[in-house]
């Protein structure tokens, strides 16, 4: 998903969950900060830079691929953006690489969503909005994995969108390039270069499906490897209303209504006197929904959205003294990243997985995420274990 949805479809979520105009605001900022919080980012504003939820495209070409390099990709992208389904899946084919990296595979109401929700509860509204993120993704990014691998995420040409024209349904090939400049109309739109290695950087998550999956008006059939080549159809509209009626379950859930929260809930009656304008904006043939999502927001609330601006979090932290930064909206966001992907890397790391490397719970001292950062800084000094 992407700005239209994290924050201003995330705002209206918020609102219609029952949090006030000033929460929501927090919740649907700290929505948007995992595509934005990059270690250059933190490393600039001097908060920690373990608790990045993504990373520029510099960052990207920079890192390395050798084990723990990936390992490191694997946490951040497999945390906050393509959360596994089944971490224990029963696969029957392949070997425990191939193994590994299929039960990476991201759909929605997996077991380690009731964790990641769970574990924001009776915290900041940072953390509810960061678990907003995870959450919506799960639905845009399922059938792809957060970690490099052509076998899972790699896309062929067999790719159709598939569109309802004069009352019927029909398909058309989708232009894949690699250059600026996408067209709905010609169905053209960009992707990750392919390439044959299995750790090469490009495959990761659903770069080479480019952003059809953060459209949320496209439906598209494609044929996976990890599929054994059969088509999978991918619905966006369904699949971001289910995503945006399954935020507004979880965040009345979070305010203490309902009882425990439960996988394959909605909060369709809540969203029912909007479906029809909310469906409305889903659907819609356009890049960047926007506009639409925050005049609806605001007619909702009757208060404006101010536009998302990544330095919001930077002026607070950085005037705050060193005792006082866990208590500004960037300390709260970051303490909540650092407990979401301490947890997700363990979860990998107890199912037998070494895919993102080892883990220890994270307890805010000295384990977990900060353990593996000495990994990271002993390799950079030359050693290696």
């Amino acid at each position: 998903m992407q700005l239209d949805f994290h924050y201003y479809a995330t705002y209206c979520a918020a609102y219609l969950a029952g949090y006030s105009h000033e929460e929501s605001l927090k919740v649907c900022y700290s929505a948007q900060f995992p595509d934005n919080c990059t270690r250059t980012f933190l490393a600039g504003v001097k908060a920690p830079v373990s608790a990045a939820t993504t990373q520029t495209a510099i960052e990207m070409a920079d890192a390395n691929t050798d084990p723990i390099g990936l390992q490191d990709i694997t946490r951040i992208w497999a945390s906050f953006h393509f959360l596994p389904y089944d971490l224990n899946a029963d696969v029957k084919k392949g070997g425990n690489r191939y193994k590994d990296k299929y039960r990476l595979i991201c759909n929605p109401n997996g077991e380690l969503l009731k964790e990641t929700v769970n574990l924001v509860r009776g915290k900041s509204l940072e953390g509810v909005g960061m678990a907003m993120h995870i959450l919506a993704d799960t639905w845009a990014h399922r059938y792809f994995a957060g970690t490099p691998s052509v076998v899972i995420n790699n896309t062929n040409s067999f790719f159709y969108e598939i569109l309802e024209e004069n009352g019927e349904w029909t398909e058309r090939p989708v232009n894949f390039k690699h250059t600026p400049g996408e067209s709905i109309e010609k169905c053209s739109y960009i992707n990750s270069l392919g390439a044959d290695s299995e750790s090469f950087i490009m495959n990761l998550g659903h770069g080479r499906a480019g952003h059809l999956p953060d459209y949320s008006f496209i439906r598209y059939k494609f044929m996976p490897a990890w599929n054994d080549n059969h088509f999978i159809y991918k619905d966006n509209p369904d699949d971001y209303y289910h995503a945006f009626c399954q935020m507004i379950y979880a965040m009345k859930n979070l305010r203490g209504e309902g009882g425990a929260f439960e996988t394959g809930v909605y909060a369709f009656e809540t969203a029912a006197p909007y479906e029809k304008e909310i469906r409305a904006i889903i659907e819609k043939r356009q890049l960047d929904a926007c506009a639409d999502w925050k005049a609806f927001g605001e007619k909702l609330s009757g208060q404006e959205i101010p536009e998302f601006s990544v330095d919001a979090f930077r002026s607070e932290y950085e005037s705050a003294p060193a005792e006082k930064k866990d208590d500004t909206g960037l300390g709260r966001f970051t303490l909540a990243a650092l407990a979401h992907k301490s947890m997700v890397t363990n979860r990998i790391y107890k199912s037998g997985s070494m895919l993102a490397g080892y883990s220890l719970d994270y307890d805010g001292k000295d384990v977990g995420i900060k353990d593996y950062l000495k990994l990271l800084r002993f390799r950079k000094r030359g050693n290696r274990t």
